[in-house]
Protein backbone atom coordinates (compact mmCIF):
# COMPACT_ATOMS: atom_id res chain seq x y z
CA UNK A 1 0.00 0.00 0.00
CA UNK A 2 2.62 2.52 0.99
CA UNK A 3 4.64 1.93 -2.47
CA UNK A 4 1.66 2.32 -4.23
CA UNK A 5 0.73 5.83 -2.40
CA UNK A 6 4.51 6.79 -3.12
CA UNK A 7 4.61 6.20 -6.06
CA UNK A 8 1.67 8.01 -7.43
CA UNK A 9 3.00 11.15 -4.81
CA UNK A 10 6.43 11.22 -6.81
CA UNK A 11 4.44 11.17 -10.03
CA UNK A 12 2.35 14.05 -8.92
CA UNK A 13 4.47 16.99 -8.02
CA UNK A 14 2.54 19.31 -5.68
CA UNK A 15 3.19 23.24 -6.82
CA UNK A 16 1.83 21.96 -10.39
CA UNK A 17 -1.24 20.28 -8.70
CA UNK A 18 -2.52 22.95 -6.19
CA UNK A 19 -1.39 25.98 -8.68
CA UNK A 20 -4.23 24.48 -10.54
CA UNK A 21 -6.68 25.43 -7.78
CA UNK A 22 -5.34 28.48 -6.56
CA UNK A 23 -2.81 31.00 -7.71
CA UNK A 24 0.66 30.50 -6.21
CA UNK A 25 3.24 32.93 -5.56
CA UNK A 26 6.90 32.54 -4.77
CA UNK A 27 8.01 32.63 -1.47
CA UNK A 28 11.71 32.43 -0.69
CA UNK A 29 12.06 28.46 -1.45
CA UNK A 30 8.28 27.72 -0.90
CA UNK A 31 4.87 29.05 -2.81
CA UNK A 32 1.83 31.03 -0.70
CA UNK A 33 -1.71 31.93 -1.17
CA UNK A 34 -4.83 32.75 0.18
CA UNK A 35 -6.22 29.43 1.53
CA UNK A 36 -9.06 28.16 -0.65
CA UNK A 37 -10.51 26.31 2.06
CA UNK A 38 -11.37 29.74 4.63
CA UNK A 39 -11.53 33.36 3.92
CA UNK A 40 -8.63 35.71 4.18
CA UNK A 41 -7.21 38.47 2.41
CA UNK A 42 -3.45 38.08 3.73
CA UNK A 43 -2.19 34.53 2.39
CA UNK A 44 -1.62 31.75 5.32
CA UNK A 45 -1.35 29.21 2.53
CA UNK A 46 1.86 27.71 1.88
CA UNK A 47 3.24 24.77 -0.08
CA UNK A 48 7.00 23.68 -0.77
CA UNK A 49 8.45 22.00 -3.84
CA UNK A 50 11.12 20.45 -1.61
CA UNK A 51 9.18 18.60 0.60
CA UNK A 52 5.98 18.22 -1.45
CA UNK A 53 4.05 19.29 1.26
CA UNK A 54 1.22 21.88 2.45
CA UNK A 55 0.05 23.80 5.27
CA UNK A 56 -2.06 26.24 6.21
CA UNK A 57 -0.78 28.80 9.08
CA UNK A 58 -4.33 30.64 9.19
CA UNK A 59 -7.80 29.52 10.32
CA UNK A 60 -7.44 25.24 9.16
CA UNK A 61 -4.21 24.96 10.80
CA UNK A 62 -4.06 21.62 8.77
CA UNK A 63 -1.63 20.57 6.60
CA UNK A 64 -0.17 17.31 4.80
CA UNK A 65 1.06 15.92 1.08
CA UNK A 66 -0.89 16.08 -2.21
CA UNK A 67 -3.61 13.66 -1.03
CA UNK A 68 -4.22 15.04 1.91
CA UNK A 69 -4.93 18.24 -0.26
CA UNK A 70 -7.46 16.54 -2.64
CA UNK A 71 -9.53 14.67 0.18
CA UNK A 72 -9.76 18.12 1.71
CA UNK A 73 -10.45 19.78 -1.72
CA UNK A 74 -12.94 17.26 -2.69
CA UNK A 75 -14.45 16.01 0.92
CA UNK A 76 -12.73 12.35 -0.26
CA UNK A 77 -12.10 9.76 1.43
CA UNK A 78 -7.93 8.72 1.27
CA UNK A 79 -9.08 5.51 -1.38
CA UNK A 80 -11.13 8.22 -3.27
CA UNK A 81 -8.24 11.09 -3.90
CA UNK A 82 -5.53 7.81 -4.12
CA UNK A 83 -7.91 6.45 -7.07
CA UNK A 84 -8.30 9.93 -8.93
CA UNK A 85 -4.48 10.75 -8.64
CA UNK A 86 -3.09 7.47 -9.58
CA UNK A 87 -5.05 7.74 -12.06
CA UNK A 88 -4.00 10.98 -13.50
CA UNK A 89 -0.17 9.60 -12.56
CA UNK A 90 -0.87 6.51 -14.62
CA UNK A 91 -0.11 4.69 -11.99
CA UNK A 92 -2.25 0.92 -11.91
CA UNK A 93 -3.78 0.42 -8.01
CA UNK A 94 -2.80 -3.27 -7.41
CA UNK A 95 -5.54 -5.41 -5.54
CA UNK A 96 -4.80 -4.18 -2.06
CA UNK A 97 -6.55 -5.35 1.13
CA UNK A 98 -7.76 -2.19 2.15
CA UNK A 99 -9.74 -1.17 5.24
CA UNK A 100 -11.07 2.09 4.27
CA UNK A 101 -14.10 2.33 6.21
CA UNK A 102 -15.30 5.81 5.07
CA UNK A 103 -15.10 5.43 1.02
CA UNK A 104 -16.67 1.72 2.07
CA UNK A 105 -19.70 3.48 3.56
CA UNK A 106 -20.23 6.03 0.96
CA UNK A 107 -19.73 3.34 -1.63
CA UNK A 108 -22.78 2.24 0.17
CA UNK A 109 -25.01 5.17 0.67
CA UNK A 110 -24.36 6.23 -3.45
CA UNK A 111 -25.25 2.59 -4.09
CA UNK A 112 -28.72 3.30 -2.01
CA UNK A 113 -29.39 7.34 -3.59
CA UNK A 114 -29.06 5.38 -7.15
CA UNK A 115 -31.29 2.78 -6.60
CA UNK A 116 -33.67 5.35 -4.85
CA UNK A 117 -33.57 7.31 -7.61
CA UNK A 118 -34.49 5.04 -10.08
CA UNK A 119 -37.57 3.95 -8.09
CA UNK A 120 -38.87 7.81 -7.85
CA UNK A 121 -38.07 7.78 -11.42
CA UNK A 122 -39.84 4.98 -12.42
CA UNK A 123 -42.71 5.99 -10.37
CA UNK A 124 -42.63 9.45 -12.26
CA UNK A 125 -42.59 8.46 -15.75
CA UNK A 126 -44.17 4.84 -15.80
CA UNK A 127 -46.20 3.31 -12.43
CA UNK A 128 -49.93 5.60 -12.03
CA UNK A 129 -48.89 6.61 -8.76
CA UNK A 130 -47.35 9.34 -10.73
CA UNK A 131 -49.64 10.47 -13.01
CA UNK A 132 -50.70 13.48 -10.82
CA UNK A 133 -46.92 14.47 -10.93
CA UNK A 134 -46.36 14.09 -14.67
CA UNK A 135 -49.91 16.40 -15.15
CA UNK A 136 -47.56 18.96 -12.67
CA UNK A 137 -44.27 19.07 -14.64
CA UNK A 138 -46.75 19.35 -18.54
CA UNK A 139 -48.45 22.41 -16.73
CA UNK A 140 -44.76 23.93 -15.60
CA UNK A 141 -43.61 23.43 -18.89
CA UNK A 142 -41.23 20.85 -18.21
CA UNK A 143 -40.26 18.79 -21.02
CA UNK A 144 -39.49 15.25 -21.56
CA UNK A 145 -36.49 15.28 -22.02
CA UNK A 146 -35.55 17.56 -18.93
CA UNK A 147 -37.05 14.61 -16.63
CA UNK A 148 -34.71 12.26 -18.26
CA UNK A 149 -32.04 14.62 -18.39
CA UNK A 150 -32.22 15.21 -14.74
CA UNK A 151 -33.54 11.96 -13.43
CA UNK A 152 -36.98 13.36 -12.17
CA UNK A 153 -39.01 11.12 -10.03
CA UNK A 154 -41.79 10.83 -7.46
CA UNK A 155 -41.91 9.75 -4.12
CA UNK A 156 -45.47 7.60 -3.20
CA UNK A 157 -47.91 8.77 -0.91
CA UNK A 158 -47.58 5.62 1.11
CA UNK A 159 -45.11 5.36 4.52
CA UNK A 160 -43.59 2.63 3.30
CA UNK A 161 -42.96 2.15 -0.30
CA UNK A 162 -39.53 2.69 -0.76
CA UNK A 163 -38.38 0.82 2.56
CA UNK A 164 -40.24 -2.18 1.01
CA UNK A 165 -38.16 -1.73 -2.40
CA UNK A 166 -35.06 -1.17 -1.34
CA UNK A 167 -35.51 -4.44 1.40
CA UNK A 168 -36.33 -6.35 -1.91
CA UNK A 169 -32.58 -5.26 -3.10
CA UNK A 170 -30.48 -6.25 0.05
CA UNK A 171 -30.33 -2.57 1.39
CA UNK A 172 -30.08 -2.55 5.09
CA UNK A 173 -32.87 -0.56 7.20
CA UNK A 174 -29.89 1.73 9.21
CA UNK A 175 -28.07 2.35 6.44
CA UNK A 176 -31.63 3.82 4.53
CA UNK A 177 -31.45 5.75 7.54
CA UNK A 178 -28.09 7.13 7.18
CA UNK A 179 -28.65 7.88 3.40
CA UNK A 180 -31.52 10.09 4.87
CA UNK A 181 -34.04 8.23 3.51
CA UNK A 182 -35.70 6.54 5.98
CA UNK A 183 -36.86 7.75 9.22
CA UNK A 184 -36.70 6.62 12.58
CA UNK A 185 -39.96 7.10 14.65
CA UNK A 186 -41.68 6.25 17.83
CA UNK A 187 -43.94 3.91 15.60
CA UNK A 188 -40.75 2.19 13.52
CA UNK A 189 -39.45 3.32 10.13
CA UNK A 190 -41.29 5.02 7.35
CA UNK A 191 -40.02 7.06 4.26
CA UNK A 192 -38.99 10.78 4.53
CA UNK A 193 -39.83 11.76 1.05
CA UNK A 194 -43.69 11.12 0.45
CA UNK A 195 -46.17 12.55 -2.60
CA UNK A 196 -43.41 14.63 -3.97
CA UNK A 197 -41.79 15.60 -6.98
CA UNK A 198 -37.87 14.24 -6.46
CA UNK A 199 -35.31 15.92 -7.67
CA UNK A 200 -31.63 13.96 -7.32
CA UNK A 201 -28.87 16.25 -6.14
CA UNK A 202 -25.75 15.63 -7.93
CA UNK A 203 -21.96 16.70 -6.98
CA UNK A 204 -19.87 17.15 -10.17
CA UNK A 205 -19.12 14.09 -11.18
CA UNK A 206 -22.77 13.02 -11.10
CA UNK A 207 -23.41 11.17 -8.22
CA UNK A 208 -26.55 11.47 -6.43
CA UNK A 209 -25.77 12.74 -2.91
CA UNK A 210 -29.02 13.95 -1.60
CA UNK A 211 -32.95 14.66 -2.84
CA UNK A 212 -35.14 17.44 -2.60
CA UNK A 213 -38.70 16.86 -2.60
CA UNK A 214 -41.45 19.18 -3.66
CA UNK A 215 -45.50 19.28 -2.72
CA UNK A 216 -47.23 19.25 -6.31
CA UNK A 217 -50.30 20.31 -4.20
CA UNK A 218 -49.98 23.40 -1.25
CA UNK A 219 -50.67 22.32 1.55
CA UNK A 220 -50.31 24.45 4.50
CA UNK A 221 -49.27 21.61 6.98
CA UNK A 222 -46.62 21.00 5.18
CA UNK A 223 -43.26 22.28 4.34
CA UNK A 224 -43.11 23.06 0.23
CA UNK A 225 -39.88 21.54 0.48
CA UNK A 226 -37.87 18.51 2.30
CA UNK A 227 -34.12 17.89 1.58
CA UNK A 228 -31.90 14.87 2.24
CA UNK A 229 -30.65 15.98 5.96
CA UNK A 230 -26.56 16.31 6.28
CA UNK A 231 -25.16 12.84 5.76
CA UNK A 232 -21.65 11.52 4.78
CA UNK A 233 -22.40 12.19 1.33
CA UNK A 234 -24.86 15.26 1.55
CA UNK A 235 -24.11 18.56 2.76
CA UNK A 236 -25.81 21.15 1.69
CA UNK A 237 -23.82 24.23 1.95
CA UNK A 238 -21.64 22.11 -0.63
CA UNK A 239 -23.78 21.26 -3.12
CA UNK A 240 -25.73 23.01 -6.24
CA UNK A 241 -28.19 21.61 -8.74
CA UNK A 242 -27.49 20.94 -12.34
CA UNK A 243 -23.86 21.74 -11.65
CA UNK A 244 -23.00 18.31 -13.28
CA UNK A 245 -24.55 19.17 -16.35
CA UNK A 246 -23.67 22.71 -16.19
CA UNK A 247 -20.02 22.72 -15.69
CA UNK A 248 -18.59 22.18 -19.14
CA UNK A 249 -21.34 24.61 -20.50
CA UNK A 250 -19.99 27.03 -17.88
CA UNK A 251 -16.48 26.61 -18.45
CA UNK A 252 -17.25 27.52 -22.53
CA UNK A 253 -18.97 30.70 -21.02
CA UNK A 254 -16.88 31.64 -19.04
CA UNK A 255 -19.48 32.43 -16.42
CA UNK A 256 -22.10 30.51 -14.11
CA UNK A 257 -25.75 31.67 -13.40
CA UNK A 258 -27.36 31.50 -10.33
CA UNK A 259 -30.70 30.95 -9.69
CA UNK A 260 -33.20 29.88 -6.21
CA UNK A 261 -34.87 27.08 -7.30
CA UNK A 262 -34.75 23.72 -8.92
CA UNK A 263 -37.42 25.03 -11.40
CA UNK A 264 -35.76 28.49 -11.99
CA UNK A 265 -32.57 25.89 -13.24
CA UNK A 266 -34.72 23.50 -15.09
CA UNK A 267 -36.63 26.14 -17.17
CA UNK A 268 -32.88 28.07 -18.11
CA UNK A 269 -31.46 25.02 -19.37
CA UNK A 270 -34.75 23.84 -20.98
CA UNK A 271 -34.55 27.15 -22.99
CA UNK A 272 -31.01 26.47 -24.06
CA UNK A 273 -29.11 28.97 -20.93
CA UNK A 274 -26.85 25.69 -20.06
CA UNK A 275 -24.20 27.43 -17.77
CA UNK A 276 -26.78 28.12 -14.45
CA UNK A 277 -26.59 26.16 -11.45
CA UNK A 278 -29.44 26.36 -8.10
CA UNK A 279 -28.56 26.71 -4.83
CA UNK A 280 -31.33 26.20 -2.12
CA UNK A 281 -32.76 29.74 -0.64
CA UNK A 282 -31.11 32.69 -1.29
CA UNK A 283 -28.04 32.36 0.48
CA UNK A 284 -24.81 31.35 -1.41
CA UNK A 285 -22.05 29.93 0.29
CA UNK A 286 -18.52 29.99 0.13
CA UNK A 287 -18.38 26.12 -0.21
CA UNK A 288 -20.50 26.61 -2.84
CA UNK A 289 -18.29 29.83 -4.46
CA UNK A 290 -15.19 27.02 -3.74
CA UNK A 291 -17.04 24.77 -6.08
CA UNK A 292 -17.52 27.31 -8.75
CA UNK A 293 -14.12 28.80 -8.55
CA UNK A 294 -13.06 25.34 -10.38
CA UNK A 295 -14.87 26.10 -13.23
CA UNK A 296 -15.38 30.22 -13.27
CA UNK A 297 -13.89 33.37 -11.86
CA UNK A 298 -17.77 35.04 -13.07
CA UNK A 299 -20.62 34.67 -11.21
CA UNK A 300 -24.26 36.28 -12.33
CA UNK A 301 -26.62 36.56 -9.36
CA UNK A 302 -30.41 36.10 -11.14
CA UNK A 303 -32.41 35.34 -8.13
CA UNK A 304 -36.41 36.33 -6.97
CA UNK A 305 -37.40 39.87 -7.51
CA UNK A 306 -37.35 40.27 -3.95
CA UNK A 307 -33.62 39.57 -3.80
CA UNK A 308 -32.23 42.18 -1.60
CA UNK A 309 -28.67 43.40 -0.25
CA UNK A 310 -28.97 41.53 3.36
CA UNK A 311 -26.69 40.20 5.23
CA UNK A 312 -27.07 36.84 3.71
CA UNK A 313 -25.72 38.79 0.16
CA UNK A 314 -22.71 40.56 2.43
CA UNK A 315 -21.59 37.53 3.94
CA UNK A 316 -21.26 36.07 -0.23
CA UNK A 317 -20.62 39.19 -1.92
CA UNK A 318 -17.41 39.41 0.80
CA UNK A 319 -16.64 35.69 0.15
CA UNK A 320 -16.78 36.21 -3.68
CA UNK A 321 -14.59 39.18 -3.54
CA UNK A 322 -12.24 37.57 -1.30
CA UNK A 323 -11.77 34.54 -3.70
CA UNK A 324 -11.24 37.25 -6.71
CA UNK A 325 -14.63 36.53 -8.31
CA UNK A 326 -16.26 39.18 -10.72
CA UNK A 327 -20.05 39.30 -9.42
CA UNK A 328 -22.67 40.75 -11.46
CA UNK A 329 -26.46 40.78 -10.88
CA UNK A 330 -29.73 40.27 -13.41
CA UNK A 331 -31.90 42.34 -11.97
CA UNK A 332 -36.15 41.03 -12.99
CA UNK A 333 -38.32 44.03 -13.42
CA UNK A 334 -41.42 42.21 -15.27
CA UNK A 335 -41.31 38.36 -13.21
CA UNK A 336 -41.18 37.48 -10.14
CA UNK A 337 -38.17 34.63 -10.59
CA UNK A 338 -36.26 33.41 -13.53
CA UNK A 339 -38.88 30.18 -13.79
CA UNK A 340 -41.60 33.10 -14.80
CA UNK A 341 -39.35 35.25 -16.97
CA UNK A 342 -38.21 32.66 -19.46
CA UNK A 343 -41.94 31.61 -20.03
CA UNK A 344 -42.94 35.22 -19.80
CA UNK A 345 -40.39 37.08 -22.24
CA UNK A 346 -37.35 34.81 -23.04
CA UNK A 347 -35.91 37.22 -25.40
CA UNK A 348 -36.26 40.06 -22.89
CA UNK A 349 -34.77 37.57 -20.43
CA UNK A 350 -31.95 36.68 -22.35
CA UNK A 351 -31.06 40.44 -22.90
CA UNK A 352 -30.53 41.10 -19.36
CA UNK A 353 -28.48 38.26 -18.66
CA UNK A 354 -26.23 39.64 -21.23
CA UNK A 355 -25.97 42.90 -19.25
CA UNK A 356 -26.25 41.83 -16.18
CA UNK A 357 -25.42 44.98 -13.27
CA UNK A 358 -21.86 44.97 -11.49
CA UNK A 359 -22.94 43.87 -7.50
CA UNK A 360 -21.94 46.78 -6.30
CA UNK A 361 -23.75 49.14 -8.50
CA UNK A 362 -26.65 47.14 -7.49
CA UNK A 363 -26.10 47.20 -3.95
CA UNK A 364 -25.45 51.31 -3.98
CA UNK A 365 -28.76 51.64 -6.07
CA UNK A 366 -30.93 49.03 -3.47
CA UNK A 367 -29.53 51.15 -0.38
CA UNK A 368 -30.75 54.17 -1.95
CA UNK A 369 -33.82 53.20 -3.03
CA UNK A 370 -34.40 51.36 0.43
CA UNK A 371 -33.35 54.21 2.67
CA UNK A 372 -34.76 57.14 -0.11
CA UNK A 373 -31.54 59.33 0.65
CA UNK A 374 -33.39 63.12 0.51
CA UNK A 375 -32.38 63.99 3.72
CA UNK A 376 -28.99 64.01 5.68
CA UNK A 377 -30.47 60.78 8.17
CA UNK A 378 -31.38 58.87 5.05
CA UNK A 379 -28.07 59.33 3.45
CA UNK A 380 -26.43 58.44 6.27
CA UNK A 381 -27.86 55.20 6.29
CA UNK A 382 -27.70 54.57 2.47
CA UNK A 383 -24.23 54.72 3.01
CA UNK A 384 -23.78 52.79 6.41
CA UNK A 385 -25.81 50.25 4.42
CA UNK A 386 -23.58 50.17 1.65
CA UNK A 387 -19.83 50.54 3.52
CA UNK A 388 -19.68 46.98 4.75
CA UNK A 389 -19.52 45.81 1.07
CA UNK A 390 -17.23 48.63 -0.48
CA UNK A 391 -14.61 48.19 2.29
CA UNK A 392 -13.98 44.50 1.09
CA UNK A 393 -13.03 45.36 -2.48
CA UNK A 394 -9.56 44.71 -2.85
CA UNK A 395 -8.39 46.86 -5.83
CA UNK A 396 -8.03 50.34 -4.99
CA UNK A 397 -9.15 51.03 -8.67
CA UNK A 398 -12.53 49.66 -8.14
CA UNK A 399 -12.73 50.70 -4.61
CA UNK A 400 -11.88 54.05 -5.82
CA UNK A 401 -14.31 54.45 -8.25
CA UNK A 402 -17.26 53.19 -6.31
CA UNK A 403 -16.06 55.91 -3.25
CA UNK A 404 -16.68 58.65 -5.82
CA UNK A 405 -20.05 56.83 -7.01
CA UNK A 406 -21.45 57.29 -3.08
CA UNK A 407 -20.65 60.61 -2.90
CA UNK A 408 -21.74 61.78 -6.01
CA UNK A 409 -25.23 59.99 -5.87
CA UNK A 410 -25.25 61.59 -1.96
CA UNK A 411 -24.72 65.08 -3.68
CA UNK A 412 -21.34 64.83 -0.83
CA UNK A 413 -17.88 64.84 -0.98
CA UNK A 414 -15.46 61.91 -0.75
CA UNK A 415 -13.34 62.37 1.96
CA UNK A 416 -16.88 62.04 4.20
CA UNK A 417 -16.91 58.62 2.78
CA UNK A 418 -13.76 57.68 2.97
CA UNK A 419 -14.01 58.81 6.88
CA UNK A 420 -16.69 56.54 7.17
CA UNK A 421 -15.20 53.66 5.77
CA UNK A 422 -11.96 54.63 8.34
CA UNK A 423 -14.48 54.57 10.99
CA UNK A 424 -16.35 51.18 10.27
CA UNK A 425 -12.70 49.40 9.60
CA UNK A 426 -11.18 50.50 13.09
CA UNK A 427 -13.96 48.91 14.33
CA UNK A 428 -13.53 45.90 12.12
CA UNK A 429 -9.70 45.79 13.11
CA UNK A 430 -10.86 46.15 16.96
CA UNK A 431 -12.66 42.80 16.44
CA UNK A 432 -9.64 41.22 14.08
CA UNK A 433 -6.96 42.99 16.55
CA UNK A 434 -8.81 40.74 19.96
CA UNK A 435 -8.29 37.70 17.44
CA UNK A 436 -5.05 37.70 16.73
CA UNK A 437 -4.02 38.87 20.31
CA UNK A 438 -5.94 35.70 21.30
CA UNK A 439 -3.96 33.82 18.42
CA UNK A 440 -0.70 35.18 19.85
CA UNK A 441 -1.12 34.35 23.08
CA UNK A 442 -1.38 30.74 22.22
CA UNK A 443 2.72 30.66 21.36
CA UNK A 444 4.43 33.24 23.90
CA UNK A 445 7.14 35.64 22.52
CA UNK A 446 9.83 32.78 23.71
CA UNK A 447 8.46 30.51 21.91
CA UNK A 448 7.51 32.44 18.41
CA UNK A 449 11.25 33.75 18.95
CA UNK A 450 12.65 30.18 18.49
CA UNK A 451 9.84 29.35 16.06
CA UNK A 452 11.10 32.18 13.82
CA UNK A 453 15.00 31.41 14.34
CA UNK A 454 14.43 27.70 13.20
CA UNK A 455 12.20 28.93 9.99
CA UNK A 456 14.67 31.32 9.08
CA UNK A 457 17.41 28.40 9.56
CA UNK A 458 16.45 25.19 7.60
CA UNK A 459 14.82 27.58 4.96
CA UNK A 460 18.21 28.94 4.15
CA UNK A 461 20.10 27.87 1.51
CA UNK A 462 23.36 28.46 3.92
CA UNK A 463 21.54 26.15 6.68
CA UNK A 464 25.16 25.12 8.43
CA UNK A 465 26.52 28.81 8.70
CA UNK A 466 22.82 30.26 10.49
CA UNK A 467 23.66 27.34 12.72
CA UNK A 468 27.02 28.34 13.48
CA UNK A 469 25.66 31.66 14.46
CA UNK A 470 22.86 29.84 16.85
CA UNK A 471 25.27 28.05 18.16
CA UNK A 472 27.96 30.77 19.05
CA UNK A 473 25.04 32.87 21.20
CA UNK A 474 22.62 30.15 22.54
CA UNK A 475 22.55 26.76 23.83
CA UNK A 476 20.03 23.75 23.61
CA UNK A 477 18.86 24.92 27.12
CA UNK A 478 17.61 28.62 25.27
CA UNK A 479 15.01 26.24 23.35
CA UNK A 480 12.44 25.93 25.69
CA UNK A 481 10.06 24.21 23.31
CA UNK A 482 10.44 20.80 23.84
CA UNK A 483 10.34 19.88 20.07
CA UNK A 484 12.36 22.45 19.19
CA UNK A 485 14.98 21.95 21.62
CA UNK A 486 15.00 18.37 20.13
CA UNK A 487 15.38 19.62 16.61
CA UNK A 488 18.38 22.07 17.56
CA UNK A 489 20.33 19.43 18.80
CA UNK A 490 19.63 17.35 15.75
CA UNK A 491 20.35 19.85 13.37
CA UNK A 492 23.83 20.91 15.19
CA UNK A 493 24.42 16.97 14.90
CA UNK A 494 23.54 16.65 11.33
CA UNK A 495 26.09 20.13 10.45
CA UNK A 496 29.01 19.22 12.64
CA UNK A 497 31.08 18.73 9.81
CA UNK A 498 30.32 22.08 8.08
CA UNK A 499 28.40 19.86 5.48
CA UNK A 500 25.17 21.93 4.14
CA UNK A 501 22.17 20.79 4.98
CA UNK A 502 20.08 18.32 2.88
CA UNK A 503 16.94 18.52 3.64
CA UNK A 504 15.09 15.23 2.53
CA UNK A 505 17.95 13.45 4.11
CA UNK A 506 17.52 14.95 6.99
CA UNK A 507 14.03 14.80 7.87
CA UNK A 508 13.95 10.77 6.65
CA UNK A 509 15.84 10.72 10.06
CA UNK A 510 13.85 12.14 11.91
CA UNK A 511 11.00 10.34 13.69
CA UNK A 512 7.42 11.32 12.68
CA UNK A 513 6.62 13.86 15.01
CA UNK A 514 9.82 15.82 14.54
CA UNK A 515 9.17 15.35 10.64
CA UNK A 516 5.79 16.71 11.35
CA UNK A 517 7.07 19.86 13.32
CA UNK A 518 10.17 20.52 10.72
CA UNK A 519 7.88 20.84 7.97
CA UNK A 520 5.92 23.53 9.63
CA UNK A 521 9.36 25.46 10.43
CA UNK A 522 10.48 24.52 6.63
CA UNK A 523 6.64 25.64 5.32
CA UNK A 524 6.10 28.83 7.79
CA UNK A 525 6.22 32.46 6.32
CA UNK A 526 8.19 34.44 8.22
CA UNK A 527 7.54 37.87 6.66
CA UNK A 528 4.20 37.73 8.42
CA UNK A 529 5.11 37.65 11.70
CA UNK A 530 4.14 40.79 12.90
CA UNK A 531 7.41 43.94 13.40
CA UNK A 532 5.83 44.67 16.91
CA UNK A 533 6.38 40.50 18.06
CA UNK A 534 9.17 39.58 16.27
CA UNK A 535 12.50 41.90 15.39
CA UNK A 536 13.16 40.90 11.93
CA UNK A 537 17.19 40.81 12.16
CA UNK A 538 18.24 37.20 12.59
CA UNK A 539 21.48 38.77 14.91
CA UNK A 540 18.88 40.66 16.99
CA UNK A 541 16.47 37.81 17.51
CA UNK A 542 19.00 35.34 18.72
CA UNK A 543 20.03 38.22 21.30
CA UNK A 544 16.46 38.60 22.11
CA UNK A 545 15.71 34.80 22.86
CA UNK A 546 18.95 34.85 24.90
CA UNK A 547 17.75 37.74 27.05
CA UNK A 548 14.42 35.94 26.89
CA UNK A 549 15.63 32.78 28.52
CA UNK A 550 17.87 34.10 30.67
CA UNK A 551 15.20 36.37 32.62
CA UNK A 552 13.16 33.41 32.49
CA UNK A 553 16.32 31.29 33.86
CA UNK A 554 16.48 34.02 36.48
CA UNK A 555 13.27 34.00 37.44
CA UNK A 556 12.43 30.23 37.91
CA UNK A 557 15.78 30.08 40.36
CA UNK A 558 14.44 32.98 42.21
CA UNK A 559 11.22 31.23 43.10
CA UNK A 560 13.05 28.36 44.08
CA UNK A 561 12.98 28.02 48.42
CA UNK A 562 16.54 27.92 48.05
CA UNK A 563 17.77 29.79 45.49
CA UNK A 564 21.62 29.62 44.39
CA UNK A 565 22.72 32.82 44.22
CA UNK A 566 26.37 32.37 42.52
CA UNK A 567 24.07 31.14 39.61
CA UNK A 568 21.51 33.92 39.69
CA UNK A 569 24.74 36.25 39.58
CA UNK A 570 26.23 34.45 36.69
CA UNK A 571 23.33 34.38 34.64
CA UNK A 572 22.88 37.95 35.67
CA UNK A 573 26.16 39.18 34.70
CA UNK A 574 25.39 37.27 31.25
CA UNK A 575 22.14 38.93 30.65
CA UNK A 576 23.73 42.50 30.97
CA UNK A 577 26.65 41.33 28.50
CA UNK A 578 23.33 40.65 26.30
CA UNK A 579 21.77 43.88 26.64
CA UNK A 580 24.79 45.87 25.85
CA UNK A 581 24.97 43.64 22.78
CA UNK A 582 21.53 44.60 22.16
CA UNK A 583 21.99 48.38 22.94
CA UNK A 584 24.88 48.09 20.50
CA UNK A 585 23.15 46.25 17.41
Amino acid sequence: MSSTTEEVKSKIDIVDYIGTVVELKRAGRNFKANCPFHSEHTPSFMVSPERQTWRCFGACQEGGDVISFLMKWENFTFYEALKELAQKAGVKLKSLDLQDRAWQKKEVLLNINNLAEKYYHYILTTHKAGSAARDYLKDRGVNEKIIETFMLGFSPSSWGSLQSFLKKKGVNDSDAVEAGLLIKGNHGLYDRFRARLMFPIKDPRGQTVGFSGRLIINNETQAKYVNTPETPLYLKRQTLYGIDHSKEAIKKEGSAIIVEGEFDMLSLYQAGISNVVAIKGSALTRDQLMLLKRFTNHIILSLDSDFSGGETTRRAVADAESLDFKVEVSVLDFAKDPDEAVKTDLIKFKKIIKKPIPVYDFIIDHALQTHNGIDAFSKKEAVEAMIPYIIDISNPIIKDHYIKKIARSIDSDESSIEMMIRQFKRKVQNKSTASFVNKSTQIDRLGLLQQYILSVTVQSRHATDLLNQINAVLGEEDFTVPAYHKLISKLTLSTQNNSELDINKFVKSLPTPLQVVFDELFLFDVNQIADEIIVKDFGKSLLHLKRYSLKQQIKEILGQPNSDENIVRALSVNLTKVEKELAIV
